[in-house]
């Protein structure tokens, strides 16, 4: 049997068909071939002897922010704050932080939101839809964090501990409430 190559999985869109699609098909595309990148790398599929450039991410700016995961390096930085970005959307999605923009808005109630999976979380509440299920108990959550905090339940992991005393929790939210036993604050 002939080893799988990147090629074998990999989809290439032309400039036009790329452009032709919404940035929700654009970012699962992303994420769709950076696993299927690991995963090959997982199997011992070996770069050297077939390097990613000649593969390409669709576009240049794909692998610049690839090679990016593997050096750690972070050449965007927020002239407001100083905070780095690995990736220039990143930076101009946390500019918005400052200037309090907020392009994604309900049709139904209204409400605005800076980031697009904000929103779209948002449009659960009206929907009612909750993609998210525990292959333990059936439970749906509208959100991947939710059913990732909730597996917890069953297993019992807890993550975060407070440096004070020791204790354990499964959310952070519920280790900075537990900070404020330490502090006092309310």
């Amino acid at each position: 049997m002939d080893a799988v190559t990147f090629d074998d999985v990999h989809v290439n869109f032309t400039e036009e068909e790329w452009n032709l699609l919404d940035p929700s098909h654009k970012s699962l595309y992303k994420n769709v071939m950076f696993e299927t990148y690991l995963n090959l790398r997982a199997i011992g599929y070996n770069w050297e002897d077939d390097p990613l450039e000649e593969h390409s991410f669709t576009r240049s700016s794909h692998l610049k922010y690839h090679k990016t995961t593997h050096t750690g390096e972070k050449p965007y930085e927020c002239n407001q704050c100083g905070k780095v970005f690995a990736d220039h959307s990143y930076l101009q999605k946390h500019k918005r932080s400052h200037t309090g923009e907020k392009p994604y808005k309900c049709n139904q109630c209204g409400k605005s939101f800076a980031h697009h999976s904000t929103f779209q979380y948002h449009k659960r509440t009206h929907t009612g839809e909750k993609p998210y299920e525990c292959n333990q108990c059936g439970k749906a959550f509208a959100q991947r964090s939710d059913l990732q905090y909730h597996k917890r339940t069953h297993t019992g992991e807890k993550p975060y501990e407070c440096n004070q005393c020791g204790k354990a929790f499964a959310r952070p939210s519920h280790l900075r409430y537990h900070k404020r036993t330490h502090t006092g604050e309310k």
